[in-house]
């Protein structure tokens, strides 16, 4: 299936995703240039990497379109800690995988992870993420 897709420049919003430079990413601003005389409106859409936290920015037609990804969101539980991993276990499918600390979690909730929580994870093009910690009964 690919984890994307593709969406018209005009349609896309703050908040929501991109690829930029095969990197996820989301959009933090668009600005639209009015159109010239013989051209077409230009949106300008600067966007954060879900994986690295770097600033990118792109300048389009609004009429063109481009990749945008496939989100999954899913829930997992910890099942261990190390300096460098996290381990963690997919709560649907039970598959265990590792999460790098520096690239695979959220910098805000780093210091919350214990072994037996269960977390909210991203999966995209091939590599998670994850991004919250999730409440009792969630």
């Amino acid at each position: 299936m690919g984890d994307k897709t593709k969406v018209q420049v005009s349609k896309l919003k703050p908040g929501r995703y991109i690829i930029i430079d095969d990197e996820p990413c989301r959009i933090v601003n668009i600005t639209v240039s009015s159109p010239g005389k013989h051209g077409s409106a230009k949106a300008r859409i600067e966007a954060v990497g879900i994986f690295d936290g770097k600033v990118r920015s792109i300048v389009k037609p609004t009429s063109a379109e481009v990749d945008v990804p496939i989100i999954d969101k899913k829930t997992a539980q910890v099942i261990a800690i190390t300096p460098d991993t996290v381990q963690i276990m997919d709560m649907e499918t039970y598959e265990m995988f590792e999460v790098p600390i520096d690239t695979g979690v959220a910098e805000e909730i780093r210091d919350q992870l214990k072994e037996g929580i269960n977390v909210e994870y991203w999966e995209t093009l091939g590599r998670v993420k994850i991004m919250r910690i999730k409440g009792e009964g969630e």
